[in-house]
């Protein structure tokens, strides 16, 4: 009889890792959650933008349900560690979609704008299936053998190759029900999916975190030990993101290209979802924090490549190449930091910690925006690839002069 090969010398990583019973089933419900993320903003901007008339009421309505989301996601995030994914994620996710459908409805009815506002608002309680996902890796392989920290290594490479996917066809699926079918068709439609996928996901309780009641000392992971340095640079990283996007947009439309900016910038995530499954296949550090140190070093060198690109060339051919190499760098950054929040971030708090980070990157995208749009007024749109290089060469100080505090034990 030939003697059987085993699974873990003929297969991928990835094969390996969903190999792991239950894995796929809540890996497919939360693919079908995560991709109206990239979706609602796009469909929403489409929709009031043509129903008012107006960008700018628009952009406001958006850059409140934004900041809404950073208020209450932690606070989410905070109940599904303490009563379980599936007991609290169900009813938030029904509430942001109650929230989604009456923006839609207040829309179509040209009910007043303070009601756009309410009704989006509403939508903060979404919550983070991108973290609720990581933590059933780390429940699943969160042991000492470097077996378990290969198989966690290569599943955060998955979950931010796929953010990266979601938010790359997001918007693309979002413009084309917009204006193929009727503009309130991108905030249903992803309404519908965003229920679904939770639904799904919520469903198979084999592979989910068990619930850790909290008693009246336990101390939020900000503060432990590393974590603060750790929020700065997702925060600085948010802000390369947040800016790439404003200056990119404004940059194809001087060049009388507006339309094709989506694209461009689809470029940019392809790069980086690319890398991120690369990236995933690679041997997990011996020191993260130096790992950290030397992906965002990375990330500050090749974010000058639009901006060289921008100036030499004025091409916006050129450009969707330089952003496709830039973002090599972005998947094995982010990669790299959410493996040291999930070190650093005490046990039964996993869906907080993270969501904390997420809305650190949150927070820079809307700094980064902003930034952005001032020096493009200010200088011109291929100044504004300065941004993002100011951003990422923050980033890498903040992540240099944080590195020692990220050797704090490992959270128990």
């Amino acid at each position: 009889m030939p003697q059987s090969t085993p699974l873990s010398r003929r297969s991928t990583p990835y094969i390996r890792l969903f190999a792991t019973p239950g894995a796929r089933a809540f890996t497919l419900g939360n693919l079908i959650a995560r991709l109206p993320m990239g979706m609602f903003g796009v469909s929403a901007v489409i929709m009031i933008a043509g129903a008012r008339g107006s960008y700018a009421l628009a952009g406001a309505v958006t850059a409140t349900g934004l900041a809404a989301t950073a208020l209450v996601a932690p606070w989410t995030a905070r109940l599904v560690d303490r009563y379980g994914q599936a007991r609290i994620a169900v009813p938030a996710t029904a509430i942001a979609v109650c929230g989604s459908l009456a923006l839609l409805v207040c829309v179509h009815l040209d009910a007043p704008d303070w009601t756009l506002f309410a009704a989006y608002a509403a939508t903060a309680t979404t919550p983070n299936t991108g973290g609720m996902s990581r933590a059933r890796w780390a429940h699943l392989h969160g042991g000492p053998s470097p077996r378990d920290a290969a198989a966690l290594h290569t599943a955060n490479s998955f979950e931010q190759a796929a953010d990266e996917l979601c938010f790359m066809l997001g918007p693309v699926a979002a413009a084309f029900l917009c204006s193929a079918l009727f503009p309130e068709a991108g905030t249903l439609v992803g309404a519908v999916l965003l229920m679904t996928g939770v639904l799904v996901f919520a469903a198979q309780r084999a592979t989910e975190p068990p619930a850790t009641p909290r008693t009246a000392s336990a101390k939020s992971p900000v503060r432990t030990r590393g974590f603060v340095p750790l929020l700065a640079v997702f925060l600085t990283t948010g802000a390369v993101f947040g800016a790439l996007e404003v200056v990119t947009i404004a940059y194809a439309d001087a060049l009388g290209h507006r339309g094709a900016a989506g694209a461009v910038l689809a470029l940019q995530a392809t790069g980086s979802c690319v890398a991120g499954l690369l990236y995933g296949s690679a041997r997990p550090a011996r020191d993260t924090g130096r790992r950290l140190v030397g992906c965002l070093a990375a990330m500050a060198a090749l974010m000058g490549l639009p901006l060289l690109t921008a100036l030499a060339t004025g091409s916006l051919f050129a450009l969707a190449g330089a952003l496709l190499l830039a973002g090599a760098a972005t998947a094995p950054t982010m990669v790299t930091g959410m493996t040291l929040v999930q070190r650093r971030t005490p046990q039964g708090q996993l869906n907080e910690g993270m969501t904390l980070a997420v809305t650190a990157i949150l927070g820079g995208i809307a700094v980064g925006s902003a930034l952005g749009g001032q020096v493009i007024e200010q200088a011109g749109a291929e100044m504004g690839y300065l941004v993002p290089v100011c951003a990422a060469a923050a980033a890498l100080v903040v992540g240099a002069a944080g590195r020692g505090r990220y050797a704090a034990p490992p959270r128990r």
